[in-house]
């Protein structure tokens, strides 16, 4: 009784539930603050306000106080009773002040507390169950009648009317208990896969930890090497416009120095003329017969011619840089940086395997599948439809439809070879299947000291001073792009051709002596 009349006291005058957040009004009397907020957003623009317990009037809008006590009275009081707050269900016999129910009998409708239920009938048709609010819910909508059996059928639940003259006779029936055990062991596999993919996703999430911390060691020593590129980068960068800025302005004063020594050699040609002049005019010929530098005054052939050259080179100069030139170079080394920014340092590489089934007769394949070389004894592949007949040609186990990829080869083996990425409809027994002289291709060359880029047997000669024995390719398949580098130090970019990728993309390699070994490639980013 105690525990009932702390509860009514602990009852909000307006929802008739425990209090949420309860708040006091200045008159003493407590509410929800919920309750009493929209109590007051009734009463708004009648002219005044009040409670709504005792009906003390307030002229403006009372401010709410939040009741601390009041709300660790209510808390304490519902963790001692987490049965009857948990449910909600009380006893029906219990009228005079609410007990909680422990169990609800579905055939009298009623939920009974352990006092009742001790003088509660007993007989089988009393089927008793949890508390429930809602009995209704557990037996049939058409027959009345409490549910005890499952139709597998129709994967409901019946009652006895439903198996017997309802529209689920001759079906397939178990007791509720069955079905619910099925239904258990089932969950119970379904918890186990679940438990199976969580572990599984434990063990993703600890190996990309343990990657991530990889990455972050190793991204020190990078982030020094990258620092003092840019370094050097800059202090290339800086170097070569100071030169251009001298060469600008020392044009101008290299005019101003030959128009300066043309004005001495001029003001010299005066004084001789001067002098020649007073000689010719003189009347005793021994003066004119001794003077010593006539011949000094008559030399002038050479410096005049030199003047000369100096003077149509002077002309000829246009005055001023190829600043378009330079703008064209700077801005395709700045492309280039860009470039190598994106598919460089996010990339990871990862193997590639050569095909052995697409390569030519001539061609020895390693049992890794990395070294490709040419052979002057048929290596006698077995006859298959992908196979290269007259072209020295392997191509790649895997192909490519999307994202950002690079592999790598060591081409040091051999001074005439070709290597690249093609369609896999590329022909494979006539026409032209060599990688790069077809429509389906796109190749990097060297034979002897030339180097070249051929896509639809079109040749962009290269320079010839490729200084390392690896060779990058990198693709980018969204943006349609295949670029080669040079693996010198540092990164040379040799060629870059664009274009829309319409099939897949395979590596190849095209080999005529010696022998060409994949070092890695091709991590998707």
């Amino acid at each position: 009784m105690a525990s009932a009349n702390l509860r009514a006291e602990l009852e909000c005058s307006v929802c008739l539930n425990i209090y949420t957040d309860p708040v006091m009004l200045r008159c003493g009397h407590n509410f929800c603050w919920p309750c009493i907020d929209r109590v007051l957003d009734t009463q708004e623009g009648s002219g005044g306000y009040s409670c709504p317990e005792c009906r003390e009037k307030f002229p403006d809008r009372p401010a709410l106080q939040r009741n601390i006590t009041l709300r660790n009275i209510v808390e304490n009081f519902l963790s001692a009773q987490p049965d009857q707050e948990e449910s909600g269900v009380f006893c029906t016999h219990c009228v005079d002040s609410p007990v909680p129910a422990i169990r609800s009998c579905l055939l009298c409708e009623v939920s009974l507390c352990d006092k009742h239920l001790i003088v509660h009938k007993r007989s089988p048709e009393h089927v008793l169950c949890d508390p429930s609010l809602s009995m209704e819910s557990r037996k049939c909508s058409v027959h009345k009648k409490i549910l005890e059996y499952y139709c597998t059928e129709d994967n409901t639940c019946i009652c006895v009317s439903c198996c017997m003259i309802g529209g689920h006779k001759r079906h397939e029936m178990e007791s509720l208990y069955e079905a619910s055990e099925k239904k258990k062991e089932t969950l119970r596999n379904v918890l186990q896969n679940l438990l199976t993919k969580r572990e599984e996703m434990e063990e993703r999430v600890q190996s990309l930890q343990e990657h991530r911390r990889k990455v972050e060691e190793k991204a020190s020593g990078d982030t020094e090497r990258v620092t003092a590129l840019f370094i050097d980068l800059r202090r290339r960068l800086e170097d070569l416009e100071k030169r251009i800025l001298r060469e600008i302005c020392g044009r101008a004063e290299r005019i101003s120095i030959s128009i300066r020594d043309l004005e001495i050699k001029k003001e010299e040609l005066s004084r001789k003329l001067r002098h020649i002049e007073e000689l010719r005019n003189m009347t005793d010929p021994l003066t004119v017969l001794q003077e010593s530098d006539t011949g000094d005054l008559c030399d002038t052939e050479d410096g005049d011619n030199e003047d000369r050259e100096r003077h149509e080179k002077l002309l000829h100069d246009g005055g001023g840089l190829d600043v378009d030139g330079i703008s064209h170079t700077l801005h395709t080394l700045s492309d280039i940086i860009t470039e190598v920014n994106v598919s460089f340092y996010i990339q990871g590489a990862a193997d590639i395997l050569l095909d052995v089934n697409t390569a030519n007769h001539n061609l020895h394949i390693s049992d890794d599948r990395k070294t490709v070389s040419r052979s002057d004894r048929n290596q006698n592949h077995p006859e298959t439809p992908e196979r290269f007949q007259y072209c020295y040609q392997v191509l790649s186990s895997r192909s490519f439809s999307s994202g950002r990829h690079y592999w790598e080869v060591d081409v040091g083996g051999s001074d005439w070879w070709g290597v690249g990425m093609c369609y896999p409809s590329i022909d494979r027994r006539g026409g032209q299947p060599q990688i790069g002289y077809n429509k389906k291709s796109w190749g990097l060359y060297r034979n002897g000291d030339q180097y070249s880029e051929i896509h639809n047997s079109k040749v962009i000669p290269l320079p010839p001073n490729i200084s390392s024995n690896r060779v990058r390719i990198d693709l980018d398949y969204e943006v349609g792009r295949i670029s080669f580098y040079d693996l010198c130090d540092p990164i040379r970019h040799l060629h870059t051709f664009t274009t829309t990728f319409t099939e897949p993309l395979h590596a190849g390699i095209w080999v005529w002596r010696g022998y060409i070994k994949l070092c890695g490639g091709n991590q998707e980013m």
